[in-house]
C-alpha cells in the first residue's frame, strides 16, 4: 500500500496499549494518526481537525458491555459531521450490537483483537467511501450553484461595431487556454457577460461557472465565502461549507470588482492563487484546486498599483490577458441593435405590440451619454414599453432621459443659441415635473400640442 494512503485517522479507546499498538501499525500507511483515550474530547477534535476515518471503541468503562457509550459518541460524531466515516471497535460477543450500530450510522466494525491485514483492508475501504462522500458533497454544492446560476436571465453579447469585433477576436483567442483574464470597464458595460462568454467557449464549458461579487463580501466573511469553513469554526458556522474556490474546482471562478479588496485580503487571495490550494476555516487540511480565473473591476487598477493600494504581484497574477470593455457612449453604432434586442425581450414580457423605433427615437438614444451604460439602456427600454402607446417607440417616450452630463451647463453658460437654450429649458421643465407633459406645458406657458411639437423638434 502507498504511504499515507489511509489519510488522517482518529482512534478513540480507553486501552492505552491498544492505542499505541494501532498507532505504530498505521503510521506507516496514514498521513496522520491521532489517538485519544478520553471520549469527552471528541467534540473538540472533530471541530478542529478533518479526519478521513474515525475508529471508535464501543465501551469505555471496565465491566461495561452494553455499548451505550459507543452509541452515544457515535451519535455525537454524526451530529458534528454527518459525513464522518466511523468504524467501531468491538469484542467478539458484541457483534449483534455492532450490526445495530451500522443502522445508526456506523460504516463498519472491527473485532478485537484484530488481524493487522484485516484492519488495514477495512480502513482502505472506508477511505474510498469517504472520498465518495466528499465527491458527492462537492457535486451537490456545484449543482446548487448551477441551479442558482441557471435561474438568472442570460442574453448573448450584442454588438457589431469595430470595437466589439475586436473583443470577440480576443475572446476566441483566449477562451481555449487556461490563461487568467482581467476585464476592465465601467459599471453596466457587461463584464460578467464577457466572462461567461469566455467560459462557454473554453475547455471547461461542461463544468461550473462561479461568480463572486467581491464588493459585496465583508472582510470578516471573505475567507469563509471564498475558502469555506468547518462547522463550529465561528458562531454562525452551523454546518460544513465549501468555499467558492472549492465549488469552482475544474471550472471557472469569476471574481467581480476585485479592485475593492483591501491589501490584507489581496495578500490572502495571492497566497491561494500561488499555492493553488485552500484551507477551510477551522481545519488544517489543504484542499487542491484547479480553476480558470477571470477577474473584473471598474476601478483604475493600474493607477492603484502606482498608489500602492493594489498589489503589483497580484495584478501580474490575474491579468495574463487584459480586456477593456468600452462604455456604451463609445459604442453608438451598437445602440440600435441593443435597443431592438431589449424591445423584443420586453414586448414579450409585457405582452405589448410595439414593432420598433422611430428614427427620432434612435437619434435620442444615440445622442444620450448613458452614464449607466447597457444596464441603463435596458431599463430605459423597459420603462418606455410599459408607459408608451402605439406601434413604435418615439422620441417622446424617452423624455425621462436627461441631457448628457455637462450639456445643460454648456447650453446656458457657453452659448446664446436660442434653440439650445429652449431645448435646455424644456428639458428642465420636464425633469422638474417628473415627466408630466401637462404640468410642464403649463409652467412653460405652452399648450400640450405646442410642447409636443417642440419635443419632436429637439428629439426629447
Amino acid at each position: 500500500m502507498d504511504e499515507q494512503a489511509l489519510g488522517k485517522i482518529l482512534i478513540i479507546d480507553d486501552n492505552e496499549d491498544l492505542l499505541f499498538a494501532a498507532k505504530m501499525l498505521l503510521k506507516k500507511h496514514a498521513k496522520e494518526v491521532h489517538i485519544e483515550k478520553d471520549p469527552r474530547r471528541i467534540p473538540f477534535l472533530i471541530n478542529t481537525h478533518r479526519f478521513d476515518v474515525i475508529l471508535l471503541d464501543m465501551n469505555f468503562r471496565e465491566d461495561t458491555t452494553s455499548g451505550k457509550e459507543g452509541f452515544y459518541w457515535l451519535n455525537q460524531i454524526k451530529s458534528l459531521d454527518p459525513s464522518a466515516v466511523v468504524i467501531l471497535i468491538t469484542a467478539f460477543g458484541d457483534v449483534e450490537m455492532a450490526v445495530h450500530a451500522l443502522k445508526e450510522g456506523a460504516t463498519d466494525f472491527i473485532l478485537k483483537p484484530w488481524q493487522n491485514e484485516k484492519l488495514i483492508a477495512t480502513l482502505s475501504a472506508a477511505i474510498k467511501l469517504k472520498e465518495s462522500y466528499t465527491q458527492v458533497e462537492k457535486l451537490y454544492k456545484k449543482q446548487k450553484t448551477l441551479q442558482t446560476d441557471l435561474s438568472r436571465p442570460y442574453t448573448d453579447i450584442i454588438g457589431s461595431s469595430a470595437t466589439m469585433k475586436n473583443i470577440f477576436s480576443i475572446i476566441d483567442k483566449v477562451a481555449e487556454t487556461d490563461a487568467n483574464v482581467l476585464i476592465l470597464g465601467e459599471n453596466g458595460t457587461g463584464k460578467e457577460l464577457i466572462a461567461r462568454a469566455i467560459h462557454q467557449r473554453s475547455l471547461r464549458r461542461e463544468d461550473i461557472f462561479v461568480g463572486v461579487d467581491m464588493g459585496a463580501i465583508t472582510e470578516t466573511l471573505f475567507e469563509s465565502e471564498l475558502f469555506g469553513h468547518k462547522r463550529g469554526a465561528f458562531t454562525d458556522a452551523k454546518e460544513d461549507r465549501a468555499g467558492r474556490f472549492e465549488i469552482a474546482d475544474q471550472g471557472t471562478l469569476f471574481l467581480d470588482e476585485i479592485g475593492n479588496l483591501s491589501l490584507p485580503l489581496q495578500s490572502k487571495l495571492l497566497t491561494v492563487l500561488q499555492k493553488r490550494e485552500v484551507t477551510r476555516i477551522g481545519t488544517n487540511t489543504a484542499i487542491p484546486i484547479d480553476i480558470r480565473l477571470i477577474c473584473a473591476t471598474n476601478m483604475p487598477i493600474h493607477d492603484m498599483v502606482m498608489e500602492n493600494t493594489f498589489r503589483q504581484d497580484l495584478l501580474y497574477r490575474i491579468n495574463t490577458v487584459e480586456i477593456y470593455l468600452p462604455p456604451l457612449r463609445e459604442r453608438q453604432d451598437d445602440i440600435p441593435q441593443l435597443a431592438n434586442h431589449y424591445l423584443r425581450q420586453y414586448v414579450q414580457k409585457y405582452r405589448k405590440n410595439f414593432t420598433g423605433f422611430t428614427p427620432q427615437a434612435i437619434e435620442v438614444l444615440q445622442r444620450y451619454s448613458w452614464p449607466g451604460n447597457i444596464r441603463e439602456l435596458q431599463h430605459a427600454i423597459e420603462r418606455a414599453i410599459i408607459m408608451a402607446e402605439g406601434e413604435n417607440l418615439d422620441s417622446r417616450d424617452f423624455f425621462f432621459l436627461s441631457a448628457k452630463p455637462g450639456q445643460e451647463k454648456m447650453g446656458t453658460a457657453l452659448t446664446l443659441n436660442l434653440d439650445d437654450m429652449e431645448r435646455t429649458t424644456i428639458q428642465k421643465a420636464i425633469d422638474k415635473n417628473g415627466g408630466n407633459i401637462s404640468k410642464a406645458a403649463k409652467e412653460l406657458g405652452l399648450t400640450r400640442a405646442s410642447l409636443y411639437r417642440r419635443l419632436e423638434k429637439y428629439g426629447l
